[in-house]
């Protein structure tokens, strides 16, 4: 884990090591059953690593609120564990073969049982949350999976419309990346007894710096290895029917017979020369420069929400997970 982050980000995971172990913990037990598959799969999805961010925004959260007690660890598993059962979905919705550089787990157990451990996952993490005895915590969980489903949803009924507009974008990753890292600060939040003003500064905060992360990860592989990159890249989003924002924008700046031509090598499969042109359009209106630009707009509202919290070193902490996302290899 540690491997993949540097500098302040390196030693926020340091100082919150032994909880993120704890928390690594309990997220295996809700794999617990006795329904072999369920356990089987889940050592493979943990096994398959990922950074924990989502939990690590809920303990940070939680340390500026002040709170002492240890549902922060049972609580930060709930949310890894729905951003799990989240990726299940997701990979067999998009039709996605792979998943942090390993087999997604539908193309080795089939979709019908990776959808329903997914439907396992979300319920016994609801569970769990009911058992540390605060509805406010259960209410804004389900709230997130709700929102969660819409955003998939939404994101299914705009795949492949290359009309779609910058705002339906944003509330599809809103829903999809921004209302669970919300849920997570709002979480460490209600732990430690903050007031409803500061309550809704770490939501907002929450929800603002996932908007920024996932259009920083929409944005990535368009700039770095760009050559190499950029069919990947582009192809891979097609594929799955997604617009992402670089392409809205260069839609949106491209000349009306430029557009008409984008649209034209969109269709169907771009060919190697279709990407070829569409890399040049990308480098003549700049498209991924005002995708970033738009990125740490949202980044600089996230941390001018933490005004209201007090001045602490963990809200230096979250400050740098927000600019974590406009840090990697840009």
């Amino acid at each position: 884990m540690l491997k993949q982050i540097t500098g302040d980000i390196r030693k926020i995971f340091g100082s919150y090591e032994k909880d993120l172990t704890c928390m690594e913990g309990s997220l295996r037990e809700l794999f617990a059953s006795n329904v072999f598959l369920i356990p089987l799969i889940g050592r493979y999805l943990i096994e398959g690593g990922g950074k924990r961010m989502r939990p690590l925004f809920l303990l940070v959260s939680a340390r500026l609120a002040g709170y002492e007690g240890e549902d922060h660890i049972s609580l930060s598993s709930v949310i890894e564990s729905i951003h799990t059962a989240s990726l299940l979905h997701d990979d067999v919705v998009d039709g996605a073969d792979v998943r942090r550089g390993r087999s997604a787990a539908h193309v080795t157990w089939g979709n019908q049982v990776v959808v329903l451990v997914g439907d396992f996952l979300y319920a016994n993490a609801l569970r769990r949350a009911v058992s540390c005895g605060d509805v406010r915590i259960v209410g804004a969980l389900s709230q997130a999976v709700t929102s969660m489903s819409e955003g998939e949803l939404l994101q299914l009924e705009k795949s492949g419309d290359v009309n779609i507009t910058e705002e339906d974008y944003v509330k599809i990753i809103a829903s999809k990346t921004g209302v669970l890292i919300s849920t997570a600060c709002r979480i460490g939040g209600l732990l430690g007894g903050v007031s409803a003003e500061q309550e809704e500064a770490l939501a907002s905060f929450g929800l603002k710096a996932g908007i920024a992360f996932q259009m920083a990860d929409d944005i990535l592989d368009y700039v770095a290895g760009q050559e190499n990159g950029f069919g990947k890249k582009l192809g891979k989003d097609l594929e799955e029917g997604k617009i992402t924002l670089p392409l809205i924008y260069l839609l949106r700046q491209a000349g009306l017979d430029e557009s008409a031509e984008i649209k034209t090598i969109l269709e169907g499969s771009p060919s190697p020369k279709g990407l070829d042109r569409i890399r040049e359009l990308f480098k003549k209106y700049d498209a991924v420069g005002l995708a970033l630009e738009k990125a740490r707009e949202f980044l600089k509202e996230a941390k001018a929400e933490t005004s209201v919290l007090r001045d602490c070193p963990e809200r230096q902490e979250l400050l740098a997970l927000a600019d974590y996302a406009l840090q990697r290899e840009f």
